[in-house]
């Protein structure tokens, strides 16, 4: 029987309400039988072939994510005052999990908190957010200024939203790429964070992403604790993060390597931010073509952060390849009792996948690895078992024996 409902109704299928009603928020293009009229990125009722009420969601024309569930609960009215009170529900989480270290995190993960296409990182006084869905693009008028006021009431400094939509992925959703203030503009889009102990200085305008990585926080922690008195690489070290870490931590001496001229010449500030000018030094080299180059045992630490090789499932072959041949390499040049800290941040790469990589690695090294730690992304980052895109993070600390 019809439900009365304000909103546009979508009939889909039987294989859509089974995926909703295990918990998964999206509806594909290929699952919506029927549509009534309704506007591009507005709110809609979905239905099953049975006029079963399964969620009301944001639509989005253009997308192959036809549908982005907000809600199961009939009864949810979709205003202010339900998203304030989701707001405050994500920033209480925080505040739970991060304790004192919520002055720099995650506040918004997309679809974990029920913000499906919205990424909010707090830096300091500063949010900086990501919009990747036309629902939320929308929504912005009314979830932007909901943020500032949650966290201001709670005695929070937070100065201004900086916008980082110059993704290409917007253009899926019909959107635009740009960046820029949200409403009034601060002085600087540069500022320093510290976290770990650690100072950074961060370009939220032009550094990858929204301008800082939050989600390795602690593992960036636990690898420090294996650095004293050894010789670390940090590859791909971007800003440097796991390279300053090690070398506070007690490192002997700590190498830090970008292909990125940019991303090298900011860990070098942040070196010298920390008061570390002498105890680290900075490669701009390609690491593929690096690590076999190495000659020698010359470091006893070895850390491997990637970016994503595989940013879609039809890349995960290549990207196998990519993650055994650095592994590889590094487990080579690895003396015997040395460390390994190796991670994927692709969500495509799953967890038995990058088992199963490093062990095919370690087996052509002639090498074995005794696990220290398998670890995630910081809980800032939450991972929702009904929604396996969350679980992006892989992240191991091996002894090679």
């Amino acid at each position: 029987m019809r439900q009365n409902r304000d909103y546009p109704r979508l009939t889909v299928t039987r294989k859509a309400q089974l995926s909703c009603e295990a918990g998964h928020p999206w509806i594909y293009d290929t699952e919506v039988l029927a549509a009534e009229g309704h506007e591009n990125g507005g709110i809609v009722d979905v239905f099953s072939t049975r006029g079963r009420y399964i969620g009301t969601g944001l639509v989005s024309d253009r997308s192959k994510i036809r549908v982005r569930l907000l809600t199961r609960n009939a009864s949810d009215r979709l205003d202010e005052a339900f998203w304030e009170r989701r707001i405050r529900y994500a920033w209480e989480y925080r505040k739970t999990v991060m304790g004192a270290d919520c002055g720099a995190c995650r506040v918004i993960f997309g679809e974990a908190d029920q913000f499906p296409g919205l990424t909010a990182d707090r830096f300091e006084n500063v949010l900086v957010t990501q919009t990747l869905s036309i629902g939320m693009e929308r929504l912005k008028p009314v979830l932007f200024p909901l943020l500032l006021k949650v966290l201001r009431e709670d005695g929070q400094t937070v100065d201004g939203i900086y916008e980082r939509n110059d993704v290409a992925i917007r253009r899926l959703e019909g959107l635009e790429e740009e960046k820029g203030w949200f409403g009034p503009a601060l002085p600087s889009t540069r500022l320093t964070l510290t976290e770990n102990g650690v100072m950074y200085a961060v370009d939220f305008e032009n550094g990858q992403k929204t301008g800082f990585f939050l989600d390795q926080k602690y593992n960036r922690r636990a690898a420090a604790r294996l650095a004293a008195g050894r010789r670390v690489l940090d590859c791909f070290t971007h800003t440097g993060s796991f390279a300053l870490n090690a070398a506070l931590a007690g490192a002997a001496h700590v190498t830090a390597v970008d292909i990125s001229a940019e991303a090298v010449a900011m860990a070098a500030e942040n070196a010298r931010l920390n008061g570390l000018e002498g105890r680290m030094d900075f490669l701009c080299e390609n690491v593929f073509d690096l690590l076999p180059a190495l000659k020698g045992r010359p470091y006893d630490f070895i850390i491997l952060d990637p970016p994503a090789f595989a940013k879609s499932r039809s890349a995960t072959e290549n990207a196998v390849r990519g993650y055994k041949e650095i592994n590889l390499r590094a487990m080579k040049l690895l003396p015997r009792g040395g460390y390994l800290a190796t991670c994927s941040c692709s969500h495509f790469m799953t967890e038995p996948l990058f088992r199963d990589m490093l062990k095919a690695a370690a087996a052509d090294a002639g090498v074995s690895l005794r696990q220290i730690e398998a670890r995630r992304q910081s809980p800032d980052h939450p991972i929702l078992w009904s929604v396996p895109e969350t679980d992006y993070l892989k992240f191991y600390l091996f002894q090679v024996v």
